[in-house]
């Protein structure tokens, strides 16, 4: 799995920095093998963050699960079960500055291709940072 390789030379050069990095996978399965073998291999300490479905901005969403712990890097699940997810990205695009203030760390996020396109669309500021990952089987 070269995807994995990826990630954890993304984490490695990232650490310490504020990145973004949008995994592209459609499959829970494999994201979910992904992750697994990533908590066997990796060096590093990567936390996991899963949004509620009611999560109304990803920045205070993370802020609050992190509170003043700031991770190696942090992969964050559950953007496709957000139920506002445009006002969550919009929002998101409007405080991209503070995701780099406040999170000297790599930041991946789950996304499938509904999401990205989203993404792509209502947070182009932020997509502008970020690398994109793509994960097939």
């Amino acid at each position: 799995m070269n995807f994995i390789q990826t990630i954890l030379r993304s984490s490695t050069l990232s650490e310490g920095d504020f990145s973004l990095i949008l995994l592209r996978c459609n499959s829970e399965d494999l994201r979910q093998s992904i992750v697994e073998e990533l908590a066997q291999i990796s060096v590093i300490n990567i936390q996991k963050l899963t949004l509620t479905s009611t999560v109304n901005t990803l920045f205070t969403a993370i802020k609050e699960q992190l509170g003043d712990e700031k991770p190696q890097a942090l992969i964050v699940f559950g953007l496709e079960s957000v139920y506002d997810i445009d006002t969550v990205l919009t929002t998101a695009n409007r405080v991209r500055e503070e995701f780099r203030k406040q999170f000297p760390f790599p930041v991946f996020l789950w996304v499938n291709d509904l999401i990205l396109r989203k993404f792509i669309r209502l947070s182009p500021d932020l997509e502008n940072w970020a690398s994109i990952i793509e994960i097939t089987n």
